[in-house]
């Protein structure tokens, strides 16, 4: 029996829409990367783009676990001597919460051609509402994402 391996024109995509709100944002990462790599699918192959489209909405009220948002650094170099940046992840959010989150679920994506057709598919807005309504999106639940802070 010889093995299957779908063609480019055979790939179905659909198109899906994530609430960020009250997610945790390492899960909600984790889950959308597996998404775009087309992971979820039973024709996976890791060598092609077999991944759906993915808008993430309220990306401002994403959660860090932990008090990772005031004690964990993103660091950003300009490539000049002493042209290193660093700031908390609470600063991050609060003046580029979709850059946060781009940034975290491209870090989970290969650093190919591959990885960057795939992260292609990826729209992140910070507020509720998204351009892309025409294309008919439906919502994906992410179980066990979100953050109950303990007492």
């Amino acid at each position: 029996m010889s093995t299957y391996t779908p063609k480019a024109g055979e790939v179905d995509r659909s198109w899906h829409v994530v609430d960020a709100e009250g997610l945790v944002l390492g899960r909600l990462s984790t889950e959308v990367a597996n998404i775009l790599r087309g992971k979820h699918k039973p024709t996976y192959t890791p060598h092609m783009d077999m991944g759906d489209h993915v808008i993430i909405v309220n990306a401002d009220k994403v959660v860090l676990t932990s008090g990772k948002a005031e004690k964990k650094l993103v660091h950003r170099h300009s490539g000049y001597p002493g042209g290193l940046r660093s700031e908390t992840y609470a600063e991050k959010l609060a003046r580029k919460p979709e850059q946060a989150v781009m940034d975290t679920i491209r870090g989970m994506i290969p650093k190919t051609r591959l990885g960057r057709a795939q992260i292609s598919k990826l729209k992140v807005y910070a507020g509720p509402t998204h351009p892309h309504a025409p294309q008919n999106p439906q919502p994906l639940e992410i179980a066990h994402a979100t953050y109950e802070a303990r007492a």
